[in-house]
């Protein structure tokens, strides 16, 4: 099947804010569909051609976090962190939007990556760590916005865990704490669909279970 020919004049903005935007996607005549976006007009992913979203750069780094430490088995390095749409806090891996500044680096992904696990776990991710490019880059809900996220598992060796700090909070950031997780314990709450709390958590979440568990950052 030929996919929709979306003409440029068919795109408006039906709500513009600071950080995010609503657009009206009008991909046939009396047909809409509507993207929320934090892009401005000419970046919107629907009027990229092909070629250019093949190669683009995700909007966001989604960290997965595993801790080594002397005499302990690894951990992996999840947050609670309030999202104000469920009103709830959600077990979640570190993550944060790319900085304008990050794309002008060699590894933009990388880049964005050791800032947000500095501000939201306070481990300085040592050159003698290991950075793995999971993914590079994944649409978070395609039918409902255009954001993307790529992935990074960061292997952390750390002599003890006193360095852990969510004091760097930003914004409209909310943190209640750390899980650190066994492979055991990480499986326990896979296979439950919901933390110790009975909350659900987020795909990316699920995500970071599933690659910890699965030892594909041993590799």
């Amino acid at each position: 099947m030929n996919k929709p020919q979306i003409d440029e004049d068919n795109i408006k903005v039906i709500l513009d804010r600071q950080f995010v935007r609503v657009v009206d996607i009008q991909y046939a005549e009396g047909r809409h569909y509507y993207d929320v976006t934090r892009r401005q007009l000419d970046e919107l992913v629907a009027m990229k051609p092909d070629e250019e979203v093949r190669s683009m750069t995700a909007d966001a780094a989604t960290c997965i976090v595993i801790v080594r430490t002397p005499d302990e088995e690894p951990r992996l390095l999840l947050i609670r962190e309030y999202r104000y749409p469920t009103g709830q806090f959600l077990l979640s891996p570190p993550a944060g939007l790319m900085d304008p500044a990050d794309k002008e680096k060699a590894q933009p992904v990388f880049e964005t990556a050791r800032r947000e696990i500095k501000e939201e776990t306070g481990i300085t991710v040592a050159d003698s760590d290991r950075l793995i490019l999971v993914n590079p880059i994944l649409f978070s809900t395609p039918g409902l916005t255009d954001e993307s996220n790529a992935l990074v598992c960061a292997v952390v060796d750390l002599p003890d865990l006193s360095s852990l700090s969510q004091k760097g909070a930003e914004g409209s950031e909310c943190f209640d704490g750390f899980r650190l997780l066994t492979r055991q314990e990480a499986a326990r709450v896979l296979n439950e669909g919901r933390d110790e709390f009975g909350v659900p958590y987020s795909m990316f979440t699920w995500g970071a279970l599933m690659y910890f568990i699965s030892g594909m950052w041993e590799e």
